[in-house]
Formats: C-alpha cells, sequence, structure tokens
C-alpha cells in the first residue's frame, strides 16, 4: 500500500523539455516511475529520448491525459508560468498535481491551490521534493536509491531533512515519503498526510518534519490527538534560528513565541508525539519505537 502515488500512477511532466525537467525525468525514469509524456505547447508532436526510452512531447496537458490515461502531472515550471500550468492540469482533469517550483509569488499559489481543491486535484507543493513510493513511483526530485520500501510513513516541509530520514532509515525503509514543500501556502499538509497514513493499513508508524514559522505543526498536534492512533513520531527543525529572520524557507519566520521549535514540539508532545533534538536522534526514536510497536501483543 501507498499514499497518493503507486506503481500504477502515470506521469506527465509540465517542463520536461527543460534542463531541470530533462534532468529529473531521467532520474524519475530510472527509479520506475510510469512517465508517459511530457508538456510543451512548442514541442508537441515530437519525443524525447532518455536512454532506452522515448518519451513524447504533447501540446496540452489535456492532450497527454487523453492520449495516455496520465493521472499525476509533475511541474517543472518558472514561477512566472508556474499559476498556469497548474490551473491547465487542473482543468484537464489531473488527479495530482506536484509542484516543485520554488519562489512562486504567495498571491500566484494561494490562486491555483484554491481553484485545485474546489475541482478535486490535490496539490503537492509548491516548492518542495515531490513524493516517493519507494519500489514503486517517484514523483519529483526526491532520489530514490537512499532507502527502500517499508512500513513507516514520512510527511516532511523540508526537502534535505526528507533525504537524511530517508537515508537514516534506510534499513526499514518506508511506505511513502512526502515533501509538502516550505511555502507559507501548500495545496497538501501535514494532516491531509497523517490522515491518509492513519488510513494506510501497511504504515506502522508516522515520522513527521516541521520548522519554524507559522502553526501548521500546533494544527498538526491537534489533529493527531483526535485522530491518529498510529505512533508519531516528530522533528522541527530551527532551534537555533534568531527571532524575526525568515530562515531558509518563505514560511520559516518567527516572531516572539509564536511559530518557535520549543512551542511546536511542546505541542507535539502534550499529545504523546515524541520529538527528537536532532534528526539523527529522531530516526533513533523511530527504531525504537518501531520495535516497541511490533513487539505488543496483537488485540
Amino acid at each position: 500500500m501507498a499514499i497518493f502515488l503507486t506503481k500504477e500512477s502515470r506521469v506527465l511532466v509540465q517542463g520536461m523539455t527543460g534542463g531541470e525537467g530533462m534532468r529529473h525525468t531521467r532520474r524519475m525514469l530510472a527509479a520506475g516511475t510510469h512517465v508517459v509524456g511530457g508538456v510543451n505547447p512548442r514541442k508537441a508532436g515530437q519525443s524525447v529520448d532518455f536512454d532506452d526510452r522515448a518519451v513524447p512531447v504533447f501540446g496540452s496537458v489535456a492532450e497527454g491525459i487523453r492520449a495516455t490515461g496520465a493521472d499525476v502531472s509533475v511541474v517543472f515550471v518558472p514561477p512566472a508560468f508556474a499559476e498556469a500550468a497548474v490551473v491547465e492540469a487542473v482543468d484537464a482533469g489531473i488527479g495530482l498535481a506536484v509542484v516543485i517550483t520554488e519562489g512562486i509569488p504567495v498571491h500566484d499559489s494561494v490562486a491555483f491551490t484554491s481553484y485545485a481543491k474546489k475541482k478535486g486535484t490535490r496539490i503537492i507543493g509548491p516548492n518542495c521534493p515531490g513524493l516517493i513510493t519507494p519500489g514503486q513511483s517517484d514523483a519529483g526530485i526526491i532520489p530514490a536509491d537512499i532507502t527502500r520500501s517499508g512500513r513507516v510513513g514520512l510527511v516532511s516541509k523540508s526537502g534535505t531533512l526528507t533525504y537524511q530520514l530517508m537515508h537514516e532509515l534506510r534499513d526499514i525503509g518506508f511506505s511513502t515519503c512526502v515533501g509538502i514543500g516550505g511555502d507559507p501556502v501548500v495545496g497538501t499538509t501535514h494532516i491531509d498526510c497523517l490522515a491518509a497514513f492513519q488510513d494506510d493499513p501497511d504504515t506502522e508508524l508516522i515520522v513527521l518534519i516541521g520548522e519554524i514559522g507559522g502553526d501548521a505543526e500546533e494544527r498538526a498536534a491537534a489533529y493527531i490527538r483526535e485522530h491518529v492512533t498510529k505512533p508519531v513520531v516528530g522533528y522541527i527543525a530551527g532551534f537555533t534560528a534568531p527571532e524575526g529572520r525568515t530562515m531558509g524557507h518563505a514560511g520559516a519566520i518567527v516572531s516572539g513565541s509564536a511559530g518557535t521549535a520549543q512551542a511546536k514540539k511542546a505541542a507535539l508532545e502534550a499529545v504523546g508525539v515524541t520529538v527528537g533534538n536532532t534528526p539523527t536522534e529522531t530516526a533513533r526514536l523511530v527504531l525504537a519505537l518501531l520495535d516497541t510497536v511490533r513487539e505488543a501483543p496483537r488485540a
């Protein structure tokens, strides 16, 4: 089992013929992703050779869906054109749009995430590494060779910390890893992923990675209290961040006590989440807790 992305997913790449699109399409194909086409109106009808496979280029997302049955789009489009690209995918009926692009104006992100929600399209991102179901499919820029399939679910604001936890827990593996993005507005939240992992019978434990700024982790804690019965291990990046300064992601800014790593850690621990002080300690906590879960007698 997995959430949002499986080996059956059929992927279009908007912006496939650009430098980043080409590089990461090749990596997705090597990971086993079923990439069925790219989208570029100026190169419609052409194809791009990736090692031993030619991938067709379509003039629009709608044309690509009609020809291939695609249900996922990965967006490698410059910030100025990202909103239009996402709206095009939504209007074409895509089920999942993974928006890798960083630097998209918040106004644009608000517009396309709201529009997608009304139309029933799930957005991952923007400014995210995408998501991977190891051994099945990889949609985005997450390295596929740093972990394996397993029974831990991971949801993270940070791409780099996603990779680190995947690598540190490579011996036990993951059901799905989702990088939701660090911008102030994202299409899929911690809560969305918590709900999906809670419902996934093959996910035994959930890892939640947050960071300073905003209140997403506090809201996730409230959701965990009411709805999540599986064990959750957390990590919050930014314990040493100076007050009032944006750190890395556009959403990672704190003011006073609001949005601090300490406040977020306290909120999660109050609902029973085990929170590590470093990524490596977090990985150790996962291993210890997973052993406890597997040793517990079945009801």
